[in-house]
């Protein structure tokens, strides 16, 4: 029987929440990677991914924070990726949001296990160097999950005009960042949109050039020479494509400590590429949470792809044979988990 294709995505920032508290120790009690992370955690002094996850309750000053959420979430994804079951599945392609794209360099082998999550470990730390400001989710689909295209220039001129900038381009959501005093003045600038605009609590002026200060730590701390041509293609966050006989690893390490960090990430372009390019028979998307799925699905829908061209009609395929099979899902996840 013929394997079936999948692009695999791997989740960013705030998807780790009280509903994931855990998702570890469920999942993968007894993983040797899992004590491999917790002994570099431990030699480090820091608390360690298993006391973290196997909390009492979720602590909501402690879990999001980027030095503890970071290798929490990378942990859950790249083990996750393991358990794919490689006798049914081809991973044709691997890409993540944000965050996301650490976790991507090592699932798609350009970086070892071990480097992967030392860089997540490290940009947990990095991503909360930044000068003053932080980010909004703003939300232009419908109940459709289509976007009106003269909403979409209104919103983003509406940006221009109060100087905030465009952070992540995520299928009908458009995340923004900037300076505190010019996300203040968002509100009254935009259109009339489904909902206000939503600032993301503990979050910093991420893919903006506010950021710089993260960039020069990643750079004066994480050694290009971890890096390597990835196994599998990798799709990063403006679309382009890394293959392993293309990819200069200077050029990979200096676009994921650079304009990675500093420009706009585009997630919607990363999966209209992956749509596109690699026609899978399924995306899927690791854990922990489920939150990027909305996302994922806006971009089909925004393509037509496999004739799903609004929320309900997405909605019905995923009940009748998911395209988007997300792994923090428990009935989605056995699916596709060994």
């Amino acid at each position: 029987m013929a394997k079936e294709t999948v692009v695999v995505v791997c989740p960013g920032r705030g998807t780790y929440n009280a509903p994931e508290l855990g998702y570890l120790a469920r999942h993968h009690a007894g993983s040797p990677w899992l004590a491999h992370f917790d002994g570099v955690r431990g030699a480090a002094g820091k608390p360690t991914l298993s006391e973290l996850d196997g909390a009492k309750k979720f602590d909501a000053k402690l879990h999001p924070r980027g030095d503890v959420a970071a290798p929490l979430i990378h942990a859950c994804a790249y083990l996750d990726f393991l358990s794919l079951d490689r006798e049914r599945f081809e991973v044709v392609a691997v890409t993540g949001n944000s965050m996301g794209w650490y976790t991507a360099l090592a699932c798609a082998g350009a970086v070892s296990g071990e480097h992967g999550f030392a860089i997540a470990d490290a940009m947990g730390v990095n991503s909360q160097k930044h000068e003053p400001g932080g980010q909004a989710v703003i939300v232009m689909a419908g109940e459709d999950w289509r976007v009106d295209p003269a909403t979409e220039r209104a919103v983003e001129a509406a940006c221009a005009r109060v100087g905030v900038l465009p952070s992540i381009r995520l299928g009908g959501m458009l995340v923004v960042a900037g300076p505190e005093r010019a996300l203040d003045a968002l509100n009254a600038a935009l259109p009339p949109l489904p909902r206000a605009p939503l600032r993301l609590a503990g979050h910093g002026p991420f893919h903006t050039p506010l950021m710089q200060a993260s960039a020069d730590a990643a750079r004066a701390s994480l050694p290009a020479d971890w890096f390597g041509a990835p196994q599998v293609p990798l799709i990063d966050g403006r679309g382009k494509v890394w293959r392993q006989f293309e990819t200069d690893a200077a050029e990979l390490w200096d676009y994921t400590f650079g304009h990675q960090i500093l420009e706009a990430y585009d997630f919607t372009a990363a999966i209209t590429v992956a749509l596109r390019e690699f026609a899978p028979d399924r995306i899927v998307l690791l854990g922990p949470g489920e939150t990027l799925g909305g996302a994922i699905g806006q971009a089909i829908v925004a393509h037509r792809w496999l004739d799903i061209d609004s929320k309900s009609v997405f909605s019905r395929r995923q009940e009748e044979d998911p395209f988007l099979v997300a792994m923090g899902r428990e009935a989605q996840r056995r699916l596709v988990a060994i």
